[in-house]
């Protein structure tokens, strides 16, 4: 391995980054499952293991063929290295979260269509309130909503349940219906309307990106008879995910409002009848509100009461 630091050197200073790759490794023991998730090679993933071993003079992880555990010195460093990367994620958080709000901005999260015509009127009516304030939508990726809030990108979001809502604060707003989008072409585009077992022998388009609770919710896994989707292929937006299916061989799930906002020449779209529509939130971090939330929630709240309000 590389040379380590001679008794009684300092280490380095170490990178939150490096720490998070750590922790990766040691909650999955194993580097090939960590590099996935975190989008790295694998090689690179155990070269940074190994500068951070070095640096701290001590083996952290055990490596048998295939096999990682975890040393009594990667045991001891897992609590502090979840500690200081929360204390940093915290710190840039709240660095963020205030330069916003000192520019007068609120920065809205959301993925794909949002709050759909709910967030249409939310808008609207945050404009009455503080027509000064700019507003700037932040998309994310499947599934990041939640994950931008905690990370200090958007200071509010129209958040997709299933989520981990770790640390924020949510209250469900709305709910869709749930559709799915079928190749112009295919024989159940002649339906009015399908049921799950309908789309059993069909590949579903899923993600990566997104935690795995959120795909199997929106794959109905498992089916109403216990077995699996077919799993097709995989996308990392909506509009790679359409462009797929409308090239042919893969169907996807969808909210309602994504059959108005997303139209494509080559897709038809179909209401699911037999499955649970998606719910909504709004969600915010539980450490700081700036005057800007709290008038966009009201303005959501406001909404919700009078859905005619703003339309």
């Amino acid at each position: 391995m590389d040379e380590q630091p001679a008794a009684g050197v300092p280490a380095a200073d170490v990178d939150t980054r490096v720490l998070r790759y750590f922790l990766a490794v040691a909650a999955r023991l194993s580097f090939t499952e960590a590099a996935r998730e975190l989008y790295v090679t694998q090689p690179s993933l155990s070269r940074q293991i190994r500068r951070l071993e070095a640096d701290l003079g001590a083996e952290l992880f055990e490596r048998a063929g295939r096999e990682v555990r975890l040393t009594a010195a990667g045991e001891a460093l897992v609590p502090a290295a979840r500690r200081v990367t929360g204390e940093w994620a915290a710190a840039v958080r709240e660095v963020r979260t205030a330069a916003a709000a000192a520019r007068d901005v609120l920065r809205l999260g959301f993925v794909a269509t949002g709050a759909g015509p709910l967030g249409l009127r939310a808008r609207a009516a945050f404009a009455a309130r503080r027509p000064g304030t700019v507003l700037e939508p932040k998309r994310f990726d499947w599934g990041g909503e939640a994950e931008g809030l905690r990370r200090g990108l958007a200071d509010v979001a129209f958040v997709w349940l299933p989520a981990d809502l770790t640390g924020l604060h949510a209250r469900t707003v709305a709910t869709e219906r749930r559709w799915v989008a079928l190749p112009r072409a295919h024989a159940l585009a002649a339906r009015p309307d399908v049921g799950i077992a309908d789309l059993g022998d069909q590949q579903l388009m899923w993600t990566r990106r997104a935690p795995k609770a959120w795909v199997d919710w929106w794959a109905v896994n498992p089916r109403p008879d216990g077995s699996e989707p077919l799993w097709g292929p995989e996308n990392d937006n909506v509009e790679e995910m359409l462009e797929r299916v409308a090239a042919g061989g893969a169907v996807c799930f969808a909210a309602e409002s994504m059959t108005t906002y997303y139209t494509h020449p080559e897709l038809v779209w179909r209401p699911v009848r037999d499955i649970e529509p998606l719910r909504i939130a709004v969600a915010w971090p539980r450490e700081r509100t700036s005057p800007q939330v709290a008038d966009f929630l009201a303005a959501v709240r406001e909404c919700v009461r009078d859905p005619e309000a703003h339309a």
